[in-house]
């Protein structure tokens, strides 16, 4: 009996590796058609608008915001940034408002293959899936699919579908504080509104605004900006 579980447990683990490398491998080449979180608002009698925007075509300072909000060390690091897991460890452990110290390449991972929520387990599989994306795609696929496929607000993924809603043009002319005002919602985009923002999101905004500057004169885009010819 134990013999017999034993094997379909590595059988189930085999499959798992296996589909697992061939559907990020897929995804490193065509849009992601769907996921969970858009699953779980069509459930909730939600709308879904989204519009895939290659990376080339959306501003650079979309995604420098992206960075200077969510990730400093995007460009830096292998999927984790293990001093950010740590602070936020410590920070709840002291109670307040809960943190995360998720990177773009976990968000991302959790965005495409993953459901939100699920403790210890769902962690497992993120980070996983981590490691496969950092090794696949790439610095700027991940960042192009981040940008596509993240929550802009309620019921609206990626940054084209989020400029057009907060600001009527498309994410290819977005000026530093709209791509700012953008990723500050990022966090809680069912909660945040990037028009006529205010409180925290209004200071997180402009906080971040300010930082598009600073991204992209230290270099900390330099894994997506496009490729000498």
């Amino acid at each position: 009996m134990a013999t017999r579980v034993l094997r379909w447990l590595l059988k189930a683990a085999f499959w798992f590796v296996a589909l697992s490398v061939l559907l990020v491998v897929a995804l490193r080449f065509v849009p992601p058609p769907f996921t969970f979180t858009m699953l779980g608002d069509l459930l909730a009698g939600r709308s879904v608008t989204k519009q895939w925007m290659p990376l080339d075509r959306i501003d650079p300072d979309m995604a420098r915001a992206a960075i200077a909000g969510e990730d400093a060390k995007f460009c830096s690091h292998h999927g984790f940034d293990l001093e950010a897991i740590a602070g936020a460890a410590y920070r709840n452990a002291q109670g307040g408002r809960i943190r995360g110290g998720s990177t773009i390449s976990q968000q991302t991972a959790k965005n495409v293959f993953l459901f939100q929520g699920g403790g210890y387990i769902r962690k497992a599989f993120e980070a996983w899936f981590t490691l496969l994306i950092e090794a696949i795609w790439g610095k700027r696929r991940i960042m192009e699919v981040y940008l596509n496929v993240a929550e802009t607000g309620i019921g609206t993924y990626g940054a084209e579908a989020g400029a057009q809603r907060y600001f009527n043009h498309s994410a290819s002319k977005l000026t530093p504080t709209e791509a700012a005002r953008i990723a500050a919602v990022l966090p809680l985009p069912k909660k945040r509104e990037a028009v006529a923002p205010s409180g925290f999101v209004r200071r997180h905004g402009n906080t971040i605004a300010r930082y598009v500057g600073v991204v992209r004169r230290q270099g900390l885009d330099a894994c997506i900006r496009p490729p000498n010819p």
